[in-house]
């Protein structure tokens, strides 16, 4: 961390704490303690009111807590704010109603050279979801299930979950919250069954922390999905064209391997379950998706056959 940037992320680290001490900020950014003194004092010549406090324990505080120059942003840092406003558009993310006011709020602090740059910007710039003929900012659309911004408030709290499914009521442990072909996904360490299951958000009907007093450990629960790992299955080699398909879209926990310094081969390592005739399927699907450009090292003899019949119909 340069710097300047380290100066300004210590002066909203300390701006949030009533008292703070050198060794604190030693240890949170890894520096000396010579180090640390210098930029405190550096932060106290731009205009920052700490107090000193003398004794054993003594450190420093803000005055009045809450004074912090202004935000600037440099010309690449608002265009960087703005394109990652457009490309995650229509992804049905979590919070897009808190980002249409934060865009208003950036667009603020603006000057009027830099707003006809983001205005020409939006015009020419298009991603996946856009619509080309109505691609304003500030539009919000595709939003995704109500559940998904609750769930997140819980988690942030505590990742043990009651969650309840037309299907029923699943205590578990969040592992993975993840998107996967524009569905929202819970994958969770089942507390009962002692085994990992995926639950789609959408088919949430509640979700509550689970107050039972008999909860597993995380370093238990850790250990019992270590022992539950199975061998992969299924081992490919990817070329380039693959390659490319493959960061279009991919499968959470298909792992990517490259074999080549320029990344233009790489070795796929996944399991599939075999008693699981839709996981099969979707596989079979994406293996079709990645095209030609592959090469089987190992396959379970029952996808391979499947793969061959579903040739055979076309």
């Amino acid at each position: 961390m340069k710097k300047v940037e380290r100066i300004n992320t210590i002066m909203r680290y300390i701006n949030n704490r009533s008292h703070f001490t050198i060794s604190e900020i030693m240890q949170e950014f890894t520096i000396s303690r010579s180090t640390a003194i210098r930029d405190i004092r550096e932060i106290e010549a731009m205009g920052m009111p700490l107090v000193a406090e003398v004794g054993r324990d003594g450190g420093y505080s803000v005055m009045h807590n809450s004074v912090l120059p202004v935000v600037r942003f440099t010309d690449n840092e608002v265009k960087a704010l703005f394109i990652a406003f457009m490309a995650t558009r229509n992804q049905q993310l979590p919070y897009l109603k808190s980002r249409q006011s934060l865009a208003e709020k950036l667009l603020g602090l603006l000057s009027v050279n830099q707003q006809d740059d983001l205005v020409l910007l939006n015009e020419i710039l298009l991603f996946p979801g856009t619509n080309p003929a109505n691609h304003d900012l500030l539009e919000l659309s595709d939003l995704p299930h109500p559940m998904l911004e609750q769930l997140i408030q819980l988690l942030l709290s505590d990742r043990y979950l009651l969650i309840s499914t037309l299907e029923g009521t699943y205590p578990i442990y969040l592992l993975h919250l993840y998107q996967e072909r524009n569905q929202w996904m819970i994958e969770g360490f089942h507390l009962l069954d002692e085994n990992r299951k995926v639950f789609a958000v959408d088919k949430l009907k509640q979700v509550e922390k689970y107050s039972n007093s008999k909860r597993i450990g995380e370093k238990t629960i850790a250990n019992k999905i270590r022992t539950q790992t199975n061998t992969d299955n299924l081992v490919l080699e990817l070329g380039p064209n693959a390659i490319g398909q493959f960061r279009k879209y991919h499968p959470m926990k298909v792992t990517l391997t490259y074999t080549s310094p320029f990344q233009s081969t790489a070795l796929l390592k996944t399991y599939i379950q075999m008693d699981n005739e839709n996981e099969i399927d979707e596989m079979i699907n994406w293996l079709l998706f990645l095209g030609r450009d592959i090469i089987i090292k190992e396959m379970p003899e029952e996808m391979r056959l499947a793969i061959l019949q579903r040739l055979c119909t076309f």
